[in-house]
């Protein structure tokens, strides 16, 4: 098949999963998961658009933490890479493609909504404080896909754990120089998830699923997730209040 069969072929599949053309869509995604993808990443990012509509934000994580931290606190917007694989890394140097600013969990947009939903971030001394487009999804209705990857790699989560607060979840306070976009340069004093001694365990949100707001299919070659962003973080506040270590398991 061609480029632009694939890209229609996951377009078709992304409105048979759910995906509600006009919303905001943050996606996760595994582009090995996918099969083989003529064009690679920007012939799924054209598919997901296609599926989004000119009236539909894209969002990506853009996530540096990997190489952004205490021997390295510089945070470049417009070239620190992300660490989470090629589509996100694609996306982030699409052109057109905005970044929000913070050192460690950036996140990418593309459409009417982008702006406003990427646009504070540099206001939170948190990774995903109120500001940040993390938090900002339930409140337009978004919802967040995974192609490929499964519900662990759930960084909407991290939002949702920084209202809880978790006893786990903090590290130190950082001081970043950011270097904007424009090239002006600026600092932020940020503090560190942290995670010492426990591992991750976002797919639980599945065993606190009821109502529909997780529906599974297929994308291409790959199984797909799509959560509804406001019901999800409903459900997993409820459930950090039943148990604050339910979303994560100790490390060995």
């Amino acid at each position: 098949m061609t480029e632009y069969t694939h890209q229609h072929r996951l377009a078709e599949d992304m409105l048979a999963l759910g995906v509600r053309p006009g919303s905001a869509l943050l996606v996760h995604s595994s582009l090995s998961a996918l099969g083989y993808v003529p064009g690679g990443p920007e012939t799924v990012i054209l598919g997901l658009l296609e599926a989004l509509g000119p009236e539909g934000t894209l969002l990506l994580p853009a996530l540096s933490y990997a190489t952004v931290h205490a021997a390295n606190p510089v945070f470049d917007v417009a070239r620190t890479p992300s660490c989470i694989g090629v589509i996100p890394e694609h996306f982030r140097t699409r052109p057109g493609t905005l970044r929000s600013v913070n050192p460690t969990h950036s996140m990418g947009g593309v459409g009417p909504q982008a702006a406003a939903l990427l646009g504070e971030h540099h206001l939170d001394d948190t990774p995903c404080g109120p500001h940040s487009p993390w938090r900002k999804l339930p409140a337009v209705d978004g919802s967040i896909l995974f192609l490929g990857c499964g519900l662990r790699p759930n960084t909407s989560m991290h939002a949702v754990e920084e209202v809880a607060q978790p006893p786990y979840l903090f590290g130190p306070t950082l001081t970043y120089r950011i270097i904007h976009a424009d090239g002006r340069e600026t600092t932020m004093s940020v503090r560190r998830h942290n995670f010492s001694g426990y591992r991750q365990r976002y797919d639980r949100i599945a065993l606190v699923h009821e109502g529909g707001w997780i529906r599974q299919g297929q994308a291409l070659q790959a199984e797909a997730h799509l959560v509804r962003a406001a019901p999800m973080w409903e459900a997993a506040l409820a459930a950090y209040a039943r148990d604050p270590l339910f979303f994560v398991e100790r490390s060995v």
